[in-house]
């Protein structure tokens, strides 16, 4: 018999409140301000009098130019986070302790990507602050995501964002900007083995719900900054710079999940979790196929513009 949500909810209320407690004792207090250069900056034009801003004043490459303005975004948009996440999960108990505490987390990660690009001059300002509004104002898609599938996406999506951060900060060309994405990656891997971790556990109370949940999760996967301005065309040239591509995705991000949690062989499933193992060893053939099909022609690609994949 399948579980409610409620049921689930308070079947993994301990698991959240323990996993909370070993978040808190891992997590490290830092503070944006401090990883933001602040003597580089200067006036803007506009009521100052200030310079205009030029794709020459920017210190990072133009990859994570795009990468960054793609990630900020994603950062902003935590209300609208917040609110599904807070939906889901509740606001009582571990369970709303543990959002409120992600909510802050999260915030801290917006405020010094924004310090960090306006003090750099690292990205046209005036399109950020459009492109913001624009996204900010988009209505959030319908749906009603049960427990399970809330779950398994972030579990996913914390751990996509990680290596985007990482990847962008390596291909800046600014040690700043590294350092403060690499700090701020450090938090999404906190997040992501915190969501992992209860993952892991509602594999044990409903292996079959949450097996089904996993393969519809990986199935449908979008990045939460799908639908921005621009981001079709971003996603583009962030893939092909290797910040984010379809084969990270797999051998990164699938792939590690559901080895950790032994989701595909996993011995004891009735006939509907076997069916969901099935639909996912045919769902990871696939992303394979359409993998190394992406491989081969960013391989083209590069080379044709005389750079080494």
């Amino acid at each position: 018999m399948e579980l409610t949500g409620t049921q689930l909810l308070h079947g993994l209320e301990e698991v959240v409140e323990r996993e909370l407690n070993r978040h808190l004792g891992a997590a490290k207090e830092w503070f944006p301000h401090a990883y933001v250069p602040w003597s580089r900056g200067r006036d803007y034009d506009g009521p100052l009098d200030g310079s205009p801003w030029s794709p020459e004043d920017s210190p990072v490459s133009a990859a994570s130019r795009r990468a960054l303005v793609v990630n900020l975004l994603t950062e902003d948009n935590l209300p609208t986070y917040h609110h599904e996440i807070a939906a889901t999960f509740g606001r009582d108990g571990a369970w709303g302790t543990w959002v409120h505490r992600w909510t802050a987390e999260e915030a801290r990660h917006s405020a010094a990507i924004r310090d960090y690009l306006l003090a750099s001059r690292a990205v046209d300002p005036v399109a950020l602050e459009r492109a913001r509004m624009q996204h900010m104002s988009r209505q959030a898609p319908d749906g009603d995501p049960d427990v399970l599938t809330s779950i398994a996406y972030v579990a996913m999506q914390e751990l996509a964002t990680r290596i985007s951060h990482r990847n962008t900060g390596r291909l800046s060309g600014d040690p700043v900007c590294d350092r403060l994405l690499a700090r701020i990656a450090t938090d999404e891997n906190l997040h992501m083995v915190f969501y992992r971790n209860l993952l892991g556990a509602a594999m044990e109370i409903a292996p079959e719900q949450t097996t089904r949940a996993i393969t519809d999760v990986i199935a449908s996967f979008e990045m939460p900054g799908n639908g921005m301005p621009g981001f079709e065309r971003a996603s583009v040239q962030m893939a092909l710079a290797g910040v984010y591509n379809v084969r990270i995705h797999l051998d990164e991000v699938v792939k590690p999940v559901l080895r950790k949690l032994d989701v595909v062989d996993r011995a004891g499933m009735g006939p509907a979790g076997r069916r969901a193992q099935d639909e996912l060893g045919a769902l990871l053939a696939s992303m394979e196929t359409e993998a190394t099909r992406f491989d081969d022609r960013r391989a083209t690609t590069l080379a044709r513009r005389g750079l080494i994949p």
